[in-house]
């Protein structure tokens, strides 16, 4: 794994932190490493959930390492390799979860970085925003996707044409952050949630995944049809499973259930 990226192991958890002083920019070696640890998530049956965060208290990341780009190693075309940019904003297969522990300021693709991710949550002193245009671009690592389908669509529009910081505060009450805690308790607040995710039963949890990612922009029937018809492998791979059983044994008999993730 790369120096800029560093891994640890506690349990089912993989907690990767982006860690390139002095802003924990993102150029093209660093996009392919981030995506070797969530494919590592993917590939590895013992691991459940990601948290992924900044090293430092400051910044999460500032996004596309612009002196690369000033220098014309890389380019606004760039290919990042899978995964797209930061190795997670286009890795649409990846089946579980990625909480997404936002220490410090989040620009432009460090912030389409934490959007990219299932769950967010977020110290309170840190920043967001989408300011590619103020550098001559756009928010095209899913960011100009992501923003306008998780709040509402005139703010992310404003957000998305300025280029303005928001803050933490701002993206709990537009419902972007699962939760905005002290710096101190950022990681505690992000472990006790990749907890309860691994409590839950894996292939119902790759289901939701699933469901919510086919079904995006679906309208509720169409959406209830397209799951009923079977046409979600991972929700007829759930309803088929050991795990389906065993869930409903262990509550009968009043114990803890013992996942297979078969």
């Amino acid at each position: 794994m790369s120096e800029a990226v560093k891994l640890e192991r506690r349990g089912a958890v993989l907690e990767v932190t982006l860690d390139r002083p002095k802003a924990n920019a993102i150029d093209l070696a660093t996009s392919r490493a981030l995506h070797a640890a969530f494919r590592t998530l993917q590939d590895d049956p013992a691991l459940r959930v990601a948290i992924l965060t900044g090293g430092g208290e400051r910044i999460f990341s500032a996004g596309w390492d612009l002196k690369a780009a000033a220098s014309g190693a890389e380019e606004p075309d760039t290919d990042f390799g899978p995964g797209g940019f930061a190795g997670l904003t286009a890795f649409w297969e990846l089946s579980k979860p990625v909480i997404a522990a936002v220490n410090g300021v989040a620009i432009a693709g460090g912030c389409e970085l934490a959007l990219a991710a299932d769950l967010m949550v977020v110290a309170d002193h840190a920043e967001f925003a989408l300011s590619e245009v103020t550098v001559g671009l756009v928010a095209d690592a899913g960011g100009i996707q992501r923003l306008p389908r998780r709040i509402p669509p005139a703010v992310a529009a404003e957000l998305l044409l300025t280029g303005r910081r928001f803050t933490a505060a701002e993206a709990k009450a537009w419902g972007l952050a699962n939760a905005v805690v002290p710096g101190a308790e950022l990681m505690a607040t992000a472990r006790a949630l990749a907890e309860r995710i691994v409590a839950a039963a894996p292939l119902a949890v790759a289901a939701v995944k699933a469901i919510l990612a086919e079904t995006d922009g679906m309208s509720v029937r169409e959406a209830y049809e397209h799951v009923a018809a079977g046409k979600v492998p991972a929700h007829r791979a759930m309803q088929l499973s050991e795990d389906s059983r065993e869930g409903a044994k262990a509550f009968v008999e009043r114990r803890a259930p013992v996942w297979k993730g078969r």
